[in-house]
């Protein structure tokens, strides 16, 4: 797992293998992502946009952005915090991912970044 603050914003990504959902021969490999978001603040923020990179083995990076997450441009209050979990294919074994969510300060409107740390994604056959 890794984790990171960023103004008071803690994010915090583990990674798992989805051989059901892979298909190596094929160049297809799944990978499911759990985002823990916890607010350590004062204040309520609200999750606007999210950023993704994503680089794969290969040499192929992609940006993703859009609106919220998994559909949800959610509410943190203060000392809460917001779960989901995605998933990002790759076409080889591994590969990082990183980002950032913009947010917004409900107190005063003010919007913010919060960075996505960097993280890995590797097929468990990959590490031996």
């Amino acid at each position: 797992m890794v984790a990171q603050i960023t103004e008071g914003v803690k994010v915090s990504v583990e990674t798992t293998y989805q051989p059901e959902y892979s298909n190596p021969a094929n160049e297809h490999f799944m990978f499911a992502y759990k985002v823990q978001i916890e607010n350590l603040t004062d204040y309520s923020v609200q999750l606007l946009r999210r950023q993704w990179t994503i680089f794969d083995s290969n040499g192929t990076k992609r940006e993703v952005e859009g609106e919220g997450v998994v559909g949800l441009q959610p509410v943190i209050a203060p000392g809460q915090n917001h779960e989901y979990v995605s998933g990002c294919n790759l076409k080889t074994d591994m590969g990082t991912m990183q980002g950032t969510y913009q947010m917004r300060r409900l107190v005063d409107t003010e919007v913010f970044d919060v960075t996505i740390p960097k993280f890995s994604l590797v097929a468990p056959f990959k590490m031996n």
